[in-house]
C-alpha cells in the first residue's frame, strides 16, 4: 500500500476565541487515526500528515467525524495531497500581482467543484476582492485591505461558493509547501 502526504485544512477553529483546539490534542487525535509524520502549522488548522493512499472524500469524512466526537463541535475538514499543493505553488498564480502593505493573497479550498459563472478576473463591486482563478476546487483571490476588511471578502466568497470552503493566506501555502516533500 502506498503512503501519501496529505494536508488537512480545518475550518473555523481557534478563530476569535471560539472552537479552541490545542495543537497537541489535534496531533494526538490524528495519531489515533493511524496517521504518521503529523505536523501542525500555525494555530488555524493546517495539518500535514502521511496516510495510506485513500479516497480524499472518505478521509475528510473520517477525520471530521472523529474530531467532532472528540472536541464536541463540528470541524469541517478539506484535504489536499502534497502533489496538489506543489502543483499550485509551481503555477505561481500570484506572480503578476503587485504587492503593497494592503494587498493579501488568498487560496480558498472547496469541498465540491461549484459551478460559478464569473468572468475572470472578477472584481467585487467595491473592488476589495478580486478573484483571479478558479481551478480544481480552488479559488485564488486578492484582497485589498485599503478598501475593505478580509472578513467581508470571505463572506463574499461564501456567498458565491457556499460554506464548504476554507481559506488560507498564500504565505501559509508556501510554508506548507516547504514542509511536505515534493512527490
Amino acid at each position: 500500500m502506498e503512503v501519501l502526504s496529505y494536508i488537512a485544512f480545518l475550518r473555523g477553529i481557534n478563530v476569535g476565541g471560539h472552537h479552541k483546539v490545542p495543537m497537541v490534542d489535534l496531533r494526538r487525535e490524528f495519531e489515533k487515526l493511524n496517521h504518521k509524520n503529523i505536523v501542525t502549522l500555525l494555530n488555524s488548522g493546517n495539518i500535514v500528515f502521511d496516510a495510506i493512499n485513500s479516497d480524499i472524500e472518505e478521509l475528510e469524512k473520517k477525520i471530521s467525524s472523529h474530531l467532532e466526537k472528540f472536541f464536541g463541535f463540528p470541524i469541517p475538514t478539506i484535504i489536499r495531497t502534497a502533489e496538489m499543493i506543489h502543483r499550485l505553488l509551481d503555477n505561481s498564480p500570484f506572480h503578476d500581482v503587485g504587492l503593497t502593505k494592503d494587498i493579501r493573497l488568498y487560496v480558498s479550498f472547496l469541498r465540491e467543484n461549484n459551478q460559478v459563472s464569473l468572468k475572470l478576473p472578477w472584481n467585487s463591486p467595491d473592488n476589495s476582492l478580486k478573484i483571479i482563478g478558479i481551478t480544481n476546487k480552488t479559488v485564488l483571490s486578492v484582497v485589498d485591505l485599503s478598501v475593505s476588511e478580509t472578513t467581508k471578502a470571505m463572506a463574499l466568497l461564501e456567498r458565491y461558493f457556499g460554506k464548504d470552503i476554507t481559506t488560507r493566506n498564500w504565505n501559509t501555502i508556501e510554508r506548507i509547501g516547504k514542509i511536505v516533500s515534493n512527490p
